[in-house]
């Protein structure tokens, strides 16, 4: 296997407690640059205390996090902290905290596919115009490491799949790498490169066919969690390294950097 480039971020056994309650113990991941690790897990799992820690917002308790030197973060936080009530139009949004140029704003939002809002009321924007405008607002700082935290909520159906499929793009578009929180497997399943499924510790890791397969995911997903098998026979192709599409032989899977990217819906 090629050397793997450095991570932007590794937890290495991390653990982080407030008095008596311990939030996440023992953890450990790692995401490299071109990299899309989703963090899936149930509610209260810990997922957003660890992004937290990820970003050097909260200090573990025990263990150690590093970043890579200078790391620049676009975070989409589960919430922002702006009223969606008060009249604000997406340019301004965006400019409330960086001072970025009209033309840097206008690209950001281009590059998420929302460049007619930029004059829109943010209360008018529908829950995918809004996760595609925080995603512009998180491009602005060029990061080398996108964190995004539930992406998706508010999201119908095929909305999600779009965005999963624009966080890929961009991933494959600036080489960045992206750590995504999710309590919803079916569409992280075909987004991302490696899964890490976390209830406090982590249970079970890795490319997300094998996770499939893993009893421990089952028993903490339940039922459910068997109908999502129908992903690993959608593996029908690649995308080589310009992005093409290569066919893949059989079921023979192909252990590669960039991942077998399954962009099929589930049947049934």
């Amino acid at each position: 296997m090629a050397d793997r480039p450095a991570p932007l971020v590794a937890l290495d056994d991390v653990t982080y407690r407030i008095g008596d309650a311990t939030l996440v113990e023992h953890v450990s991941l790692a995401v490299r640059p071109r990299e899309i690790v989703s963090l899936i897990g149930p509610n209260g799992a810990g997922k957003t205390t660890l992004v937290r820690l990820a970003l050097g917002l909260v200090p573990p308790t025990a263990g150690r996090v590093t970043r890579a030197p200078g790391l620049a973060v676009g975070y989409v936080p589960q919430r922002l902290a702006v009223e969606r009530s008060l009249p604000l139009t997406v340019a301004r949004m965006l400019a409330l905290t960086a001072r970025p140029t009209d033309a840097a704003v206008t690209a950001a939002l281009a590059e998420t596919g929302v460049a007619h809002l930029a004059r829109r009321e943010v209360h008018d924007l529908s829950g995918g115009e809004w996760q595609r405008v925080l995603l512009a607002r998180a491009l602005l700082r060029q990061p080398a490491l996108l964190v995004l935290d539930e992406p998706v909520q508010g999201v119908d159906v095929t909305g999600q799949a779009e965005l999963f499929a624009l966080i890929r793009d961009l991933r494959d578009r600036r080489g960045c790498g992206v750590l995504l929180v999710s309590h919803d497997l079916h569409l992280v399943m075909a987004a991302t490169d490696a899964v890490v499924c976390l209830n406090r510790h982590v249970c079970c890791s890795g490319r997300p066919e094998s996770v499939m397969l893993d009893p421990a995911y089952h028993d903490l997903f339940g039922p459910a969690a068997t109908a999502l098998a129908v992903y690993a026979h959608h593996h029908d192709h690649r995308h080589d390294a310009d992005g093409g599409v290569v066919p893949l032989g059989g079921h023979h899977h192909h252990h590669h950097e960039g991942h077998d990217h399954g962009e099929h819906a589930p049947h049934g």
